[in-house]
């Protein structure tokens, strides 16, 4: 158990992050029918005439109450840094009118299921292939030339298992027969490595409940655990705050052990007095970290 000092940074850093408005986006184009296959566009906010091209996946344990909006004032960031953005939605498990906590007491209350099978997969791998041609129409100064998927938490993790679908088990309707054109992936406290999230309980089993449950969990885990497909051979950064209570530090260096024991390098950025929210918070000094590690690949 965290003592109570770590445990207040981080509600207030949580606090923080999700004390900004909403940004309303320039563009909004569906990817499929349901209400919830959408990318939000937003262009950069300087003279570049051509900019890279974000790709953000939220997080929120992959459950229903947590929705691209939180994560609008992170992709309007990355604009003003010059990036074009594209902010991905996807199918969540549980009821949206079922909070994760029960705000106002600070007890918690049951949190809906995490995730879809394969329904949230199957939107992921939908809105990039489908992307190339909503990025054209939406945001003609991107250049998916220079493509980086980035993620928080249970976004990270899908982004990740997006850049990885050329390694996918022959079956997995969602293999590509070769690597994305992507510049590279910058995952943010990812749920990178379920056997060891599950072992430390990372937002309540989540990715368990992702997989269906006990049953169904070792039949699915080759095809959806980072940690399982590697090498991938694109360039990959890891971003993990060192205080990080949802999704501790083990999780990211696990992965990275993966990747080094299949012969990859993934780079590890571990930032201090850091925890989970921090990396996608414009207020936060992580934040610009984050936008320099995507620069990096992206430029």
């Amino acid at each position: 158990m965290p003592d109570d000092a770590a445990a207040a940074r981080a509600a207030a850093e949580e606090e923080s992050a999700f004390s900004h408005a909403p940004v309303d986006p320039d563009a909004t184009a569906a990817y499929g029918d349901h209400p919830d296959q959408v990318i939000d566009f937003y262009a950069p906010r300087t003279d570049i005439p051509v900019a890279p091209l974000v790709v953000v996946l939220h997080g929120g344990a992959w459950r229903a109450p947590y929705d691209r909006r939180h994560i609008t004032p992170f992709a309007d960031y990355l604009a003003r840094r010059g990036f074009a953005v594209a902010n991905v939605e996807y199918r969540r498990g549980g009821d949206p009118r079922i909070p994760a906590r029960n705000s106002g007491t600070g007890a918690e209350a049951p949190a809906p299921l995490a995730g879809r099978w394969p329904d949230t997969f199957d939107d992921v791998a939908a809105a990039l292939d489908a992307l190339p041609t909503l990025v054209r129409e939406a945001l003609p100064q991107a250049d998916p030339r220079r493509t980086v998927l980035t993620g928080h938490s249970a976004g990270g993790h899908l982004a990740l298992w997006a850049a990885a679908r050329h390694v996918l088990p022959a079956d997995a309707p969602w293999r590509l027969d070769r690597a994305s054109a992507l510049r590279g992936v910058v995952a943010l406290a990812p749920i990178a490595d379920f056997a060891v999230a599950e072992k430390l309980d990372v937002c309540g089993n989540a990715s368990l409940q992702l997989l269906g449950g006990h049953d169904s969990f070792a039949e699915r885990q080759p095809y959806a655990d980072p940690a399982l497909l590697l090498p991938t051979g694109i360039a990959t950064t890891l971003v993990q705050g060192r205080a990080d209570l949802d999704v501790p530090q083990a999780v990211a260096e696990s992965y990275a052990d993966a990747a080094a024991k299949a012969g990859e390098v993934v780079g590890l950025t571990l930032l201090e007095d850091v925890g989970h929210f921090p990396l996608i918070d414009p207020a936060a000094d992580a934040c610009a970290v984050v936008a320099e590690e995507i620069a990096q690949l992206a430029w």
